[in-house]
């Protein structure tokens, strides 16, 4: 990867679709260099589109859900030789359906790994080398499924919660230094997650869904302001963000069932 001058690099996981593709957008076209990864072929294609916003980017084909994946991308990180200005951890992945009967247990084990496990290792590697030059930034991508048990969902909602967990933890630890944690929370956004996740048949799979490059522009606006977090993007999701400071977790529940469960779109009129 040759360097720009003086750009700053970022680095953005899970950036040849979606919300993570629009990351790199954003860092692209505000002055960075980027790193992206991705497990698929497509982030070659996702790299090249980011240099034609004139950022130098360099594509990293790895499987995040692997320690040897998360090592072979923090390998080209150092292989760059750059500090990483900021990072956004974005990559992962989601399932529906019951899970006593419905879902595949390898697939669920994946979804930890990825959102959570994976999470932690590149962090913990990154967030080193900028606590040691007293300079970074850290977007971690979580939902506004964190606030609420996942009816239907229940792997992946309890690893955003994870992920919302550490981001804020990670941060106030981090509050006497100049690297700072932002976590960014979507709402139901119109990416691939919801075929991925087998989730057609359902309300929220159906419904009006945010722009990833508004979610995108929210989560690096935060990120740059060094915000704690940010709720994106559409009204509705803001203020379900709201409500959930205050519904029991059993509403929450009962709420996120008539969402997300299978059949659920039938229900609408």
């Amino acid at each position: 990867m040759e360097s720009s001058g003086t750009r700053p690099l970022a680095v953005v996981t899970g950036a040849s679709s979606g919300i993570g593709y629009e990351l790199a957008k954003q860092f692209a076209t505000n002055g960075f260099d980027l790193i992206v990864c991705a497990e698929d072929d497509a982030i070659a294609t996702a790299a090249r589109e980011m240099e034609g916003l004139g950022a130098s980017a360099e594509a990293v084909q790895a499987d995040l859900a692997t320690p040897a994946g998360v090592d072979q991308l923090y390998g080209r990180i150092i292989a760059a030789g750059r500090p990483v200005d900021a990072i956004a951890l974005n990559a992962g992945i989601g399932m529906g359906g019951a899970f006593a009967t419905q879902t595949d247990l390898q697939q669920e084990l994946t979804i930890v790994d990825l959102n959570c496990r994976s999470t932690v290792q590149l962090a913990k590697l990154v967030v080193r080398d900028m606590v040691a030059r007293n300079e970074g930034r850290m977007l971690f991508t979580s939902s506004i499924a964190s606030t609420m048990p996942g009816s239907f969902q229940a792997v992946y909602n309890a690893s955003k919660s994870f992920v919302q967990s550490f981001a804020l933890a990670l941060r106030n630890e981090l509050k006497d230094t100049d690297v700072t944690v932002t976590s960014l929370m979507p709402g139901p956004t119109e990416t691939e997650f919801f075929e991925r996740a087998d989730m057609l048949d359902t309300k929220v799979g159906t419904d009006d869904k945010d722009d990833p490059a508004d979610v995108a522009k929210d989560g690096f606006e935060a990120l740059m302001a060094g915000k704690e977090r940010v709720v994106s993007h559409s009204p509705k999701t803001k203020a379900q963000g709201r409500a959930s400071r205050f519904m029991p977790d059993s509403a929450k529940a009962a709420m996120h069932r008539g969402m997300a469960e299978p059949g659920s779109a039938d229900d609408e009129d």
